[in-house]
């Protein structure tokens, strides 16, 4: 057996269709034929490989890459990266990128009247462990207009970008907060089939919780198959 009949197909149900007409830039951007299955390759099917000394001291740590801290609420973000079989994925790179506090990006592209921190970037990268465990430290992020619609706000989010332990098993995902009144509101949330969507919110973890210190929010994430994490987004 080939290393790409190995790859199981994308569970149907679970992420947004292309065509979402209430968010609103997807109607120039779907496709307007059906798509045409391929056949992954050997390459695309090879043992992802990312040496650690690509990942910096400070990069899981977003509170101190800066010469001083960022404003904000401190949290902590941690979870399990796992295969479509549970399995946790080793050495997997888990890249994430936010707004800051006040609900602006840290990118010449954001004009969105709201202060940028001269001490918050918004990136960071980690590698897995043995255990596919991933942790990042970081600020909340706030909320922030975009247009969509009349007085259309994104709730509270973390953008995370990942490989599993194949080239083809990249997944691109938000992560939302526990009770945010904006989720349910918002078109690129509720793109998602109403079953999978909880899987996008993350929940308090009072044992990542660190004393007088930062909140703690756990994020599994599963790359394929029936409890796949939506992608996409």
């Amino acid at each position: 057996m080939s290393a790409a009949s190995r790859l199981r197909p994308l569970q149907s149900g679970v992420h947004p269709d292309n065509l979402s007409p209430e968010y609103r830039s997807t109607p120039s951007r779907a496709p307007q034929q059906l798509p045409v299955t391929l056949a992954a390759s050997d390459a695309e099917c090879s043992v992802v490989d990312v040496a650690a000394a690509l990942i910096a001291p400070l990069d899981a740590d977003l509170t101190r890459q800066s010469t001083a801290a960022p404003l904000g609420e401190r949290i902590i973000v941690s979870g399990r990266v796992l295969d479509e079989d549970g399995r946790p994925v080793r050495r997997s790179l888990v890249e994430i990128w936010q707004c800051n506090a006040a609900g602006r990006y840290a990118h010449r592209g954001d004009q969105h009247d709201a202060p940028l921190d001269p001490h918050f970037v918004g990136r960071g990268k980690v590698l897995t462990g043995d255990d596919g465990e991933y942790r990042f430290v970081t600020i909340k992020p706030g909320a922030y207009p975009w247009r969509n619609h009349h007085n259309a706000w994104r709730p509270a989010h973390i953008h995370f970008s990942l490989f599993g332990n194949a080239y083809a098993q990249r997944l691109i995902a938000q992560m939302y907060f526990p009770g945010d009144p904006l989720l349910a509101l918002d078109p690129i949330y509720n793109s998602v089939p109403e079953r999978a969507r909880t899987r996008l919110v993350s929940q308090f973890d009072l044992g990542l919780t660190v004393p007088e210190t930062a909140l703690g929010y756990r994020f599994d994430i599963v790359l394929r198959g029936r409890n796949a994490t939506p992608m996409g987004l």
